[in-house]
């Protein structure tokens, strides 16, 4: 019997990276797993690599009628909701004084009212005794080089954890935040890192982590997993670190 045997859980940005790896954690855990996503296209072989408990939904983050129409279709379908996992995120690294107001716009539409909104209009849908597990990143707490709106949206994800921890605890439904370290996932890409420049950039990076490397996707899935479970059953309003010590050492 796996850990969310007959859990219906609902990862948002589920269709690469962090979002995948976990969404085929739980669903090897036993779990039946919606993801959502931009692009259909992707989503839908995203779907595949999961598995027949899978399902894909296209849904935009930031906009508040898909997250409406997203949740009416797990409603019309499953009738209820388990675990969420608050994924979906953006990063637009640029230094300070050359952000724009639409890098600016866009990673608090997405990060930040993405996630308030993600978790709101999922209550009437999560079950008591559920569980949220919302992914920030250790920017929220370490000084990160151009990260200095990404970093601001992550601690607000930090906060939420805490503040919806505390509003939900009546329902016994645990809110925890998950914050990864550097983990090769195709984010990296979208950061402007070419394949010439990855190495160096791998290396550099490596260096300065205590373990040595950068993490798995697959390492973050288990963490995930953890929060999700029954396994962490007394824990709520915490941040958990998954970074190979670079954010604690």
């Amino acid at each position: 019997m796996g850990k969310l045997t007959d859990k219906v859980a609902l990862i948002t940005g589920g269709n690469s990276g962090i979002g995948l790896a976990t969404a085929q954690r739980f669903a090897l855990e036993g779990a039946k797993v919606v993801i959502t996503g931009r692009r259909q296209d992707v989503l839908q072989d995203s779907v595949g690599l999961i598995g027949e408990n899978a399902v894909g939904l296209c849904a935009d983050a930031s906009r508040l009628e898909d997250l409406d129409a997203m949740y009416r279709q797990v409603g019309e379908r499953f009738g209820h909701l388990d675990v969420l996992v608050a994924n979906a995120g953006v990063i637009r690294p640029a230094p300070g004084d050359q952000v724009d107001e639409k890098q600016f716009d866009e990673q608090f539409d997405i990060n930040v009212k993405g996630v308030f909104y993600t978790i709101q209009k999922a209550l009437p849908l999560l079950r008591d005794g559920g569980a949220i597990v919302l992914v920030s990143s250790i920017a929220h707490q370490k000084a990160l080089e151009d990260h200095v709106v990404y970093a601001a949206t992550k601690a607000a994800v930090r906060s939420f954890a805490r503040s919806w921890a505390a509003e939900l605890k009546g329902r016994q439904i645990r809110v925890n935040c998950l914050s990864p370290g550097p983990v090769l996932t195709p984010i990296i890409g979208k950061m402007g890192i070419g394949e010439a420049q990855f190495g160096a950039f791998e290396t550099h990076v490596a260096g300065l982590i205590p373990l040595g490397r950068l993490g798995r996707p697959e390492e973050l899935a288990n963490a995930a997993l953890f929060l999700a479970s029954d396994e962490s059953s007394f824990i709520t309003g915490v941040d958990l670190c998954v970074d190979g010590g670079l954010s604690q050492l």
